[in-house]
C-alpha cells in the first residue's frame, strides 16, 4: 500500500471542494482512495462560527455534541456516534474561527466520489474523510474516518478459522480507521499544508453502497463503558 500526500495552497471558506481536489490531485487508477481532511470538507460547506471566549466556544461545543460532559482539558462529546473531544469543534489551523465537522460525513464522501468518478472516469474509487483524534490513556493524535464512500469500513473474520483452526468469535479489522490513522501520519498535523492524499493498492473491498453505523457500537454494547457509568451530563 503507497500513501501520498499533497500540498495545496490554502482552501477558502466555500470554496468548491471538487473543483479544489482535480486541481491539486493526479489522476488516479482505478481502485485508489482520495483521501480528504474533514476540516476542508466542512470549509466547502461553510461548517464555521465565531466565538470569543471559553463561555462561547462551550456553547458551540455543546450545540454540537449529542452527549457532552465537561474534563479536565476538553469537552468529552458522543456526536454522530462517535465519542470524541469538543465535538470535533477546532481551532488549529482555523485563521480565529472554530471550525465544525461536516454536517453529513458519509453525504459529502458521496457526493466527491460521484464527482471525482465521472470526472476521472473510474469504475472503482474510494473517498475518505478524516480527522484526528485522542486515544485513552495514549498521548499523541492519531487518523479516524468521518466518512467514506466506495469501500466497506469493516472486514469481520468471525466464523473464519485462525492458524491453528480455532474459529474467531469476534475479530473484526476497522478498515476505514486504519486507512485513516495511516493517511494522517503523513499528511501531518502542523504547517504541511497537505489536506488530500492519495492511497494506491489499499486492501479494501470496493462497493458502491456503504453503512454510516458499520463500524459504531451503541454505548449500552461497548466495552469501555464502565468507565464512563456515573458520569453527570452536561449541557
Amino acid at each position: 500500500m503507497k500513501i501520498t500526500p499533497y500540498r495545496t495552497r490554502l482552501f477558502r471558506e466555500r470554496e468548491d471542494l471538487f473543483a479544489f481536489t482535480i486541481a491539486h490531485l493526479p489522476t488516479p487508477r482505478n481502485g485508489a482512495v482520495v483521501v480528504v481532511t474533514s476540516k476542508i470538507a466542512a470549509l466547502a460547506e461553510g461548517r464555521v462560527a465565531r466565538a470569543a471566549g471559553r463561555r462561547a466556544k462551550a456553547a458551540v461545543i455543546r450545540a454540537e455534541s449529542d452527549w457532552a460532559i465537561r474534563t479536565k482539558y476538553v469537552w468529552l462529546t458522543l456526536k454522530d456516534g462517535v465519542l470524541m473531544a469538543s465535538a470535533g469543534v477546532d481551532e488549529s489551523n482555523a485563521d480565529g474561527k472554530l471550525i465544525l465537522l461536516p454536517e453529513d460525513s458519509f453525504r459529502a464522501a458521496a457526493l466527491l466520489r460521484k464527482r471525482l468518478m465521472a470526472h476521472w472516469r473510474l469504475k472503482r474509487l474510494g473517498v475518505l474523510l478524516t480527522d484526528s483524534r485522542t486515544l485513552p490513556l495514549r498521548a499523541g493524535v492519531t487518523g479516524t474516518a468521518l466518512g467514506w464512500a466506495g469501500f466497506k469500513g469493516l472486514r469481520d473474520y468471525r466464523g473464519e478459522r485462525d492458524l491453528f483452526g480455532r474459529k474467531f468469535k469476534f475479530s473484526r479489522v476497522n478498515v476505514a480507521d486504519s486507512l485513516a490513522a495511516a493517511a494522517v501520519l503523513v499528511m501531518g498535523e502542523g504547517r504541511e499544508r497537505t489536506p488530500l492524499a492519495l492511497i494506491e493498492d489499499a486492501p479494501v473491498e470496493f462497493a458502491e453502497r456503504v453503512r454510516k453505523d458499520e463500524v459504531r457500537i451503541d454505548p449500552a454494547d461497548d466495552m469501555y463503558r464502565p468507565f464512563f457509568m456515573g458520569l453527570k451530563r452536561r449541557r
